[in-house]
């Protein structure tokens, strides 16, 4: 059990949370009640997830000596010694081949077509490959540091829509990018205020002053383009969902700027925050009734 606890901490499986954004083309197309294109969802949702903890382990790797003596990365599977840097090279490799492996068996299997299976692929392997860069350098460089964090939510949308021909919308891409960016810029800032994240080097470069200013932005910006992404459905219904995603946001912000034990980090704030679970829940309770209410019950 403890070998099992020390595997699930290597992969970052509570991040898996964050892929949940694969599912957002699919709900709001409607195609929902779909149960082909949900199985082929959840297929993809797993896979992403594994190159997703692929680039975890690979990180880990690369910041084996530094979290050594960093005083809460030190415990990490890798850092600690528990799981050696051979055995996580290992891992690493095969989580990539179970990647690509499942894309292969998707399409030998006719579940999805050539088109399909060349999108969706491309688009794993591209988050694969910037996740690289950014653990190998661009993780130290201010602004590109954030950018390329946000780079990876943005492609789990377009991998939700990839695998299922759904077209990810304008307001739908502008509403994940700049939320994507109002959330990283969050994280910063809670490690900021803490400043106890030493191997973090480009914390260097920020001030909490430049960092609110941008949150304040985009957090603006997340506001009007989901309004404006609301407008475009023909259940007007839809658009009173604002009031939950202004009070989830509103929440969100006051973890961070109350110097949260947890970073400002989206995944450990959400863990952390029943109020935050709730409003989520009830988010998708309102657009479950709203976009499926009239197929479920007639």
């Amino acid at each position: 059990m403890k070998r099992l606890k020390t595997y699930i901490s290597l992969l970052r499986v509570k991040h898996y949370i964050k892929n949940f954004l694969i599912f957002f083309p699919i709900l709001f197309s409607g195609n929902l009640l779909n149960i082909d294109a949900v199985i082929l969802t959840i297929i993809e949702f797993f896979s992403f997830s594994f190159a997703a903890s692929a680039i975890y382990v690979l990180n880990d790797l690369f910041d084996y000596e530094k979290d050594k003596n960093h005083p809460i990365k030190r415990n990490r599977p890798i850092a600690s010694g528990i799981v050696k840097k051979s055995e996580a090279k290992i891992i690493f490799g095969f989580l990539i081949l179970i990647v690509t492996l499942i894309q292969i068996l998707l399409y030998t299997t006719k579940l999805f077509n050539f088109d399909n299976f060349i999108s969706s692929t491309m688009i794993i392997y591209i988050y694969i490959i910037i996740n690289i860069i950014y653990s190998i350098y661009m993780k130290h460089l201010p602004i590109l540091d954030i950018i390329f964090l946000t780079l990876g939510f943005v492609l789990r949308v377009y991998f939700g829509g990839s695998f299922i021909n759904i077209k990810i919308s304008n307001w739908l891409y502008l509403t994940i990018l700049s939320f994507s960016l109002y959330l990283v810029l969050g994280k910063r800032k809670g490690e900021l205020q803490k400043n106890n994240d030493l191997s973090r080097k480009v914390l260097k470069f920020y001030n909490e002053s430049y960092l609110d200013k941008f949150m304040q932005i985009y957090l603006s910006l997340t506001l009007v383009f989901y309004s404006l992404w609301c407008m475009n459905f023909e259940n007007n219904l839809l658009l009173y969902s604002i009031f939950i995603i202004i009070f989830i946001v509103m929440k969100y912000s006051l973890d961070v700027d109350s110097n949260s034990i947890y970073l400002g980090d989206p995944v450990e704030t959400l863990l952390h925050d029943k109020t935050l679970i709730i409003s989520i829940l009830l988010y998708v309770l309102y657009l479950g009734v709203i976009l499926y209410g009239k197929n479920i019950f007639i």
